[in-house]
């Protein structure tokens, strides 16, 4: 079985090493939600997830309009498997989120979400490949971990956060760890047992799940059209809200399906490090802030890991 996993992946290189330029470059947009929330500190998180998760449905349905395939309309079975994935990696997973950076800050959480990686390739290992050959991979992915975790939590330690707010977030941040661990497994499942449905037209019914459950969260728990018209720097916020929509949102999902299609869950569970690599890019750029020598460190690690867990699979 071994030997028909590699002869798979290897009579295939060019799906291999496009699906892996997917999923990193999905990390690299995933990775500005985590700094979304300090851009528009005067935004609660129920606001900012609808902001983003409206605008992604919106240039879904938009896409939807102008594509006009035969396959553009799904059934009712499969609007309800994007209606409940959306909540598990979309709208529930990021107000999860966001509530978690306000709580706790970016960098707390954003290690949280970084042990995604190690769940989802426990959990999604092929059945013909060793643990033997996963072993590199997850070593160096948690090794890098718990370097940036040790640094993160110094830092954090200095902050002046309340001890409950704090621990609540950290406790919101597991709970969307979990959520999207879930969506990762059950998405790649979806999309291996329906190849005729494109990744383009699955980000799009997902998309227009998750802004219409996001809408609906707006409407019953959101602030008024003139709170929001009130705060500073609404305009910075307004192109947060639709740049992380289009990019972490619609274009994000359309990479991270295209990965999930032409690689193992496994495979793409390592690269989820990227979103953990270019969230804490992002973080340090907007603080302004350089990182310290645990964290470069950290960092290579995760690329050694990602460099690993490819070498496993080829």
């Amino acid at each position: 079985m071994t030997a028909l996993v590699s002869k798979t992946l290897s009579a295939n290189p060019l799906g291999l090493w496009s699906g892996i330029a997917a999923g990193l470059l999905a990390g690299a947009l995933w990775g500005m939600v985590f700094v979304a929330p300090r851009m528009t500190p005067g935004l609660s998180s129920v606001d900012l997830t609808a902001g983003r998760f409206v605008s992604f449905g919106a240039i879904a349905a938009l896409a939807m309009l102008l594509a006009r395939s035969r396959h553009a309309m799904p059934t009712w079975r499969q609007a309800a498997s994007a209606l409940g994935l959306s909540l598990l990696g979309a709208t529930g997973y990021y107000l999860l989120l966001a509530q978690a950076i306000h709580a706790a800050g970016s960098e707390v959480p954003t290690l949280i979400i970084g042990t995604i990686p190690i769940w989802v390739m426990l959990l999604g290992k092929p059945l013909g490949l060793k643990w033997s050959a996963l072993l590199p991979g997850l070593l160096l992915t948690a090794a890098g971990l718990a370097l940036m975790m040790h640094a993160s939590l110094s830092n954090a330690a200095r902050l002046p956060v309340d001890g409950k707010d704090f621990w609540w977030g950290v406790a919101l941040a597991v709970a969307a760890m979990l959520s999207w661990t879930a969506f990762a497994l059950l998405n790649a499942a979806w999309l291996k047992r329906h190849p005729e449905i494109s990744a383009t037209e699955w980000t799009n019914w997902i998309g227009i799940a998750t802004g219409l459950g996001a809408l609906l969260l707006w409407l019953f728990t959101g602030s008024e059209p003139k709170v929001l018209l009130a705060l500073d720097g609404i305009a910075l916020t307004a192109i947060v809200c639709i740049v992380t929509g289009i990019g972490a949102g619609w274009a994000a999902s359309i990479l991270w399906n295209l990965a999930s299609q032409q690689l193992s869950v496994s495979l793409c569970g390592q690269l989820i490090v990227s979103e953990t690599l270019f969230g804490l890019l992002y973080s340090f750029a907007w603080g302004g802030v350089w990182p310290a020598a645990a964290q470069w460190l950290a960092a290579l690690l995760f690329t050694l890991g990602i460099l690993a867990s490819i070498q496993a699979h080829r």
